[in-house]
């Protein structure tokens, strides 16, 4: 999978196919259902990843390493910016740590491309970072997920984490994340949930983590609505858009300069 809808970045790469869900931001994965997809279109690599739970699908925890994507990013010539298991999480305990530091070297042999890596599982990250790879690559990004208050203590861990630029995701925002610690974050970016199962977004959830970005000078980047506007009112998520403040707000980290 390689060009993407997904706003704030240009490609996605997927060197590992399946999950399990931790937390309450997961419920509504939309890597589950694609899946699901994907497997009855005959890809092989998406096949028995997922089991049926009422209406829902969702992971069955199966998680397999894809040596064949390791080649993709080399194929690409033009540079982009990459996000790292959009399908996964390269950072999940079933993810062998002699495969993350391949995938490592792949972003390393690729400085023309840029890599944005996110995860529900930051401690992880960091001790594998710290203790395996030591060196900060200009071009390898790393992010974690805040879906509310229950799991802000993730920007702790990913404060620790030896990185050239930080993130986090705020998507899907289902709660407030009340007072955060963005010293040392870079980005934010936040959006509502889509989907037939959507959870809704509050305006003043957005207007709390928008002011701390304004004021730690993180850059803010709204991706959507999702299913639920505004108005609180229920609709596709074209239809909801992504306006927020009479305008879109696509900014981004400055980078390093990366040298192709």
């Amino acid at each position: 999978m390689a060009e993407t809808q997904i706003e704030w970045t240009d490609s996605t790469w997927n060197p590992v196919a399946g999950c399990s869900i931790v937390t309450a931001g997961c419920t509504n994965c939309y890597a589950m259902e694609m899946a699901k997809r994907l497997e009855a279109m005959g890809v092989e690599k998406y096949a028995g990843l997922t089991r049926k739970t009422g209406r829902r699908t969702v992971w069955n925890g199966v998680v397999r390493e894809d040596m064949d994507a390791l080649t993709i990013p080399h194929r690409w010539r033009k540079p982009r910016k990459i996000f790292v298991n959009s399908m996964s999480d390269l950072f999940h305990e079933r993810v062998s740590d002699a495969f993350i530091l391949d995938v490592w070297q792949v972003m390393r042999d690729t400085p023309r491309h840029n890599y944005q890596i996110l995860t529900k599982r930051p401690e992880r990250m960091v001790e594998l970072v710290a203790s395996k790879i030591g060196e900060i690559l200009p071009n390898v990004w790393l992010g974690t997920s805040i879906e509310n208050e229950d799991v802000v203590d993730r920007i702790a861990h990913l404060r620790k984490a030896p990185a050239a630029i930080r993130f986090i995701s705020f998507e899907p925002l289902i709660g407030p994340v009340g007072a955060v610690d963005l010293e040392g974050i870079h980005w934010a970016i936040v959006g509502g949930e889509s989907g037939k199962f959507a959870r809704p977004i509050r305006e003043d959830w957005i207007d709390e983590i928008y002011a701390q970005c304004l004021s730690a000078g993180t850059a803010f980047f709204f991706k959507q609505w999702g299913t639920w506007g505004k108005d609180n009112k229920k609709r596709s998520k074209k239809a909801n858009g992504r306006e927020y403040r009479g305008q879109t707000w696509d900014e981004m980290p400055a980078s390093p300069r990366v040298v192709a």
